[in-house]
Parts: structure tokens; C-alpha cells; sequence
């Protein structure tokens, strides 16, 4: 038999996965392992859910009794280090499954009884703001024991930011942690990703595209809710490939409190036909703003950036033209003068590259900022694949970061230079008043250097050309 058949032996095998309940049992029991044994991971996973740097110690189905009832959590995760100990419960969902309220009140209560710190859930649900838990429980079953939620997503982003990026140290636990990626990265895993609109984005899909879609109708407030889910996992997935923390941009307000997000944009698509969010980027000129047309059937994703504070209009445009020298010819270029409202001069990036004036509504003006845009079409199906709302808006947030925004960089100021002390003359005529002091010398002006370095944003894999930003 030849070598290329063979099947390579796999420490967390795919292969002999039967029904849900083996599924869930093999990702908790792979996930739970692989975080007592790679010590990065193990502390990237429970750091943010307050518990202390030390030894880590995982458990499968470990059974416990609350009243009349018998009942086995699918994991427990106990952390020592010197006197103190941190202890939590987890409940593990995969696919389609959804984490029951009944079920993890229950488990609040023995962790209460227990006295332990935490339960945690995982599965594959997204919540829309990050903290909150996407099942509604009993308040005052949270006042000693906190709850947290880890969508399956953010687990394998954690993974691969750890191995490729932030690093393992040592080799043999960075082949185990590669090991869980390519496991939860198999379809069979259960570890699936963001894959459904809700069973009332097509009624409210075809409200929109009629006008008569009401703010008060059923379904509306679930679809905002799936959106900001959706930003949530585009964030996770481009964090993923870019090796840096990349999040959805929420108001104060909207944080502490996530029905007002909610309300916004439920208000939005009742009177615009439009959902909107920003997410950003370390080290990018500004928020990545993305806009889903329901209407026109368009997904549009912005970032806008000062303009230079130096030079005239036309030195201006061109400053930006230059860095989209590798953007798609139908980008729109938007220019902003000072003083101004509305919408401001706009023209596609091949007009722009023609004529940089076309740009200069007013050359009396200054110009302030540009907006960078790039519109593509929105898929309408409401799970994943081919032709789905979901895949269309991953697939333009990709695109524009990769052809426009990582090769942007913002303008900054030439630092004002020190002007040099003239030598003075070896032989002075006793008649002669000579002075040697800045404010008196003649010559040519010292010319500037160059821009001053801006932060470079992360870029995407195969993308090494590196952007043109002189002005």
C-alpha cells in the first residue's frame, strides 16, 4: 500500500464519534486535557475568568447530588497555587445544541453548596456582547458563584493565537495544542462555527425589501441580536488569521447595558433597511465599519481617516490615492472639507487615480478626512455556504481589510528641526560686527525629513507588499 493512503495516527482522533452525547463527551474531555497539560493555553482559558496562575487540574463527569437529583456536570476545572484554590464547574454543548436554563441553575446551586467560584459554559452559541451569557438564569443564583460562557470559537481562536502567535514554550505541549486545533477545526468535532441567521431572518429579510418591516414586528429584535453575534464571530475569525485581538466597537452605555444596542438597531433596520456595526483593529488608521443594505442587497465596508494637515488639496488626495494603489478599481473615495455637513465630494478610485481634482468640490476649503468604502453583494440565505447572508458578510470584511485598510497609514507631522550653529570665521576684522546668532544667517532652510513612523496594522497572510505613504 502506498505511503499516501496511510492515515498519520492523531492524539485526539475524529474517527468513532457516534450521536451528540460522544461528541460533547470527547471535546470536553480533549479541551479539558489539553489545558492541564499546555500551560500558556491553560492560563489563557481561566485568566479571564478570575482564576489564579497555578497548578491546573481537570475532571469529566464528576458526579454530585442536589436534593433528590443526581448530576454529572461534563467537566470540572480545580486551579491550586499555595493556600488558594479555584474551583468550576463546566457544561459543554456542541452543533446545534443550546445550553438548557433548568440545567445550569442546577449546577449554580451545587456550586453554591460545593463552594465553588465559577461554572462555565461552552458551546456554540454567540452571545452579542461579549460578557453576557446567551442563556437567561436566575439573578440570585449569581450572587456567590459567577457564570461565564466560551463560545467554541473563541476557544480555537484562543488556540491558535497561543501556538502562532503568542507562543509555547514548550515544544512537545505546543504539538499537543496543535493537536486540539486540528481536532476542533474537523467538521465532526461539533465545534462548529457561527452558521444561522435565526428562523426569522427571511420574514424579516422580505419585510424589508417590501417597506413594510415595523420595529414592533416579532423576529426583529432576534436578527439584530444574531447580527451583533455575527460581528462578534468576524472579530474572532479575523483575530484568528491577524494574531491580534480584534473586537466590536460598543459605546459605554451599549456595554453596561445591551438592550440599548439592541434597540438601535432594531430602529435601523425598521427605518433604513439597513444593520451596521464597527469592529476594531490594533493598529489600523481607524474602525472597520461594516453595513448590511437589506434594501439594495449590498454589504459596505468603511474606515475613515484623517486627511493631512499639511499641503495643498490636490497633495491631499494624492496622498491617499497612493496608498490604494492595490485596491479594486470600484472602491469609493469620499473627501470631508472643514465647516461642511452632508456627504462630501465622492468618486470610484479609478476616477480618483485620473483625476485627483475631481476629488476638490470646493478648492477654497480645506480638506479634513476621506472615507474609504467598498461595496459587494449580500448573500440572502440564512445559514452558511454559497449565496448566504453570512458568508457574504465575512467574505467583505476579508477583502477589505486585506486590499484596503491594512495598507493604510495615517499622516503625521515632520518634528521641526534644530537649525545648525555656523562655524565661526577664522580671522574677525576689528571693524566688522559679526554675529554668529540663529535669528541673523541668510541661507538656505534645511529641508525636512521624511514622515515620522506610524504604527503598522497586522496583515493578513500573503500580503507582504509593504503600502507606499509618502507624501
Amino acid at each position: 500500500m502506498p505511503e499516501e493512503n496511510w492515515h498519520e495516527a492523531r492524539l485526539i482522533p475524529t474517527s468513532g464519534i457516534n450521536g451528540a452525547e460522544e461528541q460533547e463527551r470527547r471535546a470536553t474531555s480533549a479541551l479539558l486535557a489539553v489545558m492541564s497539560a499546555v500551560t500558556e493555553f491553560g492560563r489563557a482559558i481561566s485568566k479571564p475568568l478570575g482564576a489564579p496562575a497555578g497548578r491546573v487540574e481537570t475532571y469529566i463527569e464528576v458526579p454530585f447530588q442536589l436534593g433528590e437529583l443526581k448530576l454529572f456536570p461534563d467537566g470540572l476545572i480545580h486551579i491550586s497555587r499555595g493556600q488558594r484554590k479555584w474551583t468550576a464547574l463546566v457544561e459543554v454543548k456542541t452543533g446545534s445544541n443550546e445550553l438548557e436554563t433548568q440545567q445550569l441553575e442546577n449546577y449554580l446551586d451545587v456550586a453554591r453548596e460545593h463552594g465553588f467560584d465559577a461554572v462555565l459554559t461552552i458551546s456554540n452559541q454567540i452571545p452579542p456582547v461579549a460578557g453576557q451569557h446567551p442563556t437567561r438564569v436566575d439573578k440570585r443564583k449569581l450572587r456567590k458563584v459567577a457564570l461565564f460562557h466560551l463560545s467554541w470559537t473563541k476557544v480555537l481562536t484562543e488556540a491558535v493565537m497561543q501556538k502562532e502567535f503568542r507562543g509555547v514554550a514548550d515544544p512537545d505541549q505546543a504539538w499537543i495544542l496543535g493537536e486540539l486545533i486540528r481536532y476542533l477545526e474537523h467538521p465532526r468535532s461539533g465545534a462548529m462555527e457561527f452558521e444561522d441567521m435565526g428562523p426569522t431572518w427571511v420574514a424579516v429579510r422580505d419585510a424589508v425589501a417590501s417597506s413594510t418591516l415595523r420595529a414592533t414586528d416579532k423576529g426583529v429584535g432576534e436578527v439584530a441580536n444574531r447580527f451583533d453575534a455575527l460581528l462578534r464571530f468576524t472579530s474572532l475569525q479575523l483575530g484568528r488569521q491577524l494574531g491580534a485581538e480584534v473586537t466590536p466597537v460598543l459605546s459605554r452605555k451599549e456595554q453596561a447595558d445591551p438592550t440599548q444596542r439592541m434597540q438601535a438597531l432594531v430602529n435601523e433596520v425598521a427605518s433604513t433597511g439597513t444593520l451596521s456595526g464597527a469592529i476594531r483593529i490594533p493598529d489600523t488608521v481607524g474602525d472597520l465599519v461594516i453595513t448590511a443594505d437589506l434594501r439594495a442587497k449590498t454589504v459596505t465596508c468603511h474606515v475613515d481617516i484623517e486627511a493631512p494637515k499639511d499641503g495643498r488639496p490636490r497633495t491631499r488626495v494624492n496622498w491617499l490615492v497612493r496608498q490604494l494603489r492595490s485596491a479594486p478599481d470600484g472602491a469609493r473615495i469620499e473627501a470631508f472639507t472643514a465647516r461642511s455637513r452632508g456627504a462630501g465630494a465622492a468618486e470610484l478610485l479609478k476616477d480618483a487615480r485620473e483625476r485627483p481634482e475631481s476629488l476638490i468640490a470646493d478648492p477654497t476649503r480645506e480638506l479634513r478626512s476621506f472615507r474609504v468604502a467598498l461595496s459587494t453583494p449580500m448573500g440572502s440565505k440564512r445559514g452558511r455556504g454559497r449565496g448566504s447572508f453570512i458568508n457574504s458578510v465575512l467574505d467583505a470584511t476579508d477583502t477589505f481589510y486585506g486590499e484596503v485598510l491594512q495598507n493604510l497609514k495615517a499622516w503625521s507631522a515632520t518634528p521641526p528641526r534644530l537649525r545648525p550653529e555656523p562655524e565661526a570665521p577664522e580671522e574677525v576684522s576689528s571693524s566688522a560686527l559679526v554675529s554668529t546668532a540663529l535669528s541673523s544667517q541668510d541661507g538656505a532652510e534645511v529641508a525636512p525629513p521624511a514622515e515620522a513612523a506610524a504604527p503598522v496594522p497586522p496583515r493578513l497572510a500573503g500580503s507582504d507588499e509593504a503600502p507606499d505613504v509618502t507624501t
